[in-house]
């Protein structure tokens, strides 16, 4: 199958299960992960009608970015773990959304260098030793922190759910999670969660953004992954 088709199908699934979840379709948006996949693979994607991309590593970011400066509309997410002396990249690439921000000071370094780049909390939701993100239990805290902070542009919150068979149960904590949050006040209108494999479950949990990779481009090249982790 072609990128476009593999789109094609991946929009059918989101749409039906939008129907099933009784959610405004209007309200759940399609990231296509594209780390690691060439600049004529997101071409393809964006000539089938897709405009927002997720990347993972920060330099490729900045790189794909130029090289696909001629689209116009072309939305750009970060959605890896993202060290401070690598906000540049992603600013420098208009980032739309970063959607892994762990702590107070790489909230204001994203705020300082790309005004408006909107914030999403990455939470930790299993509390697993090898992810990063604010534990579960801390996470509302940090969004406090980072809504009383005026050029913070805090929108809502993103995990990454254990790989096992049961991620409806971490889409619902995160679920609740954000009820929590928004009855407190604080501007968590926004929910990144699921993937290939899971993403009707998480919306039928609430989820404003899903990130799909493998369904639209197909398997990563494990040398070309191996070489993005060491230059992001």
């Amino acid at each position: 199958m072609s990128i476009a088709q593999r789109l094609e199908t991946v929009r059918a699934r989101l749409g039906a299960a939008c129907d099933s979840g009784g959610r405004d379709p209007d309200q759940v948006h399609l990231i296509a992960v594209s780390k690691t996949k060439p600049a004529s693979a997101i071409r393809e994607a964006y000539a089938a009608g897709q405009r927002d991309f997720g990347e993972n590593y920060a330099q490729e970011l900045r790189d794909k970015a130029a090289e696909l400066a001629d689209l116009p509309g072309i939305r750009w997410h970060f959605i890896g773990h993202l060290q401070r002396n690598k906000v540049k990249y992603a600013t420098n690439a208009k980032a739309f959304r970063v959607h892994a921000v762990d702590s107070v000071k790489l909230a204001e370094e994203i705020a300082r260098r790309g005004p408006g780049t909107g914030v999403l909390v990455e939470v930790n939701v299993a509390g697993e030793a090898s992810k990063s993100g604010v534990p579960y239990e801390q996470a509302l805290a940090l969004c406090a922190e980072l809504h009383a902070l005026a050029d913070v542009d805090l929108r809502g919150l993103m995990c990454i759910p254990p790989a096992d068979d049961q991620p409806d149960h971490w889409f619902a904590r995160m679920a609740q999670l954000q009820a929590v949050g928004q009855a407190r006040g604080l501007p968590l209108d926004e929910l990144s969660m699921g993937m290939s494999g899971d993403f009707e479950q998480a919306v039928a949990r609430g989820a404003t953004w899903v990130r799909v990779g493998t369904a639209i481009f197909g398997s990563r090249n494990p040398v070309k992954a191996v070489v993005g982790a060491l230059r992001g």
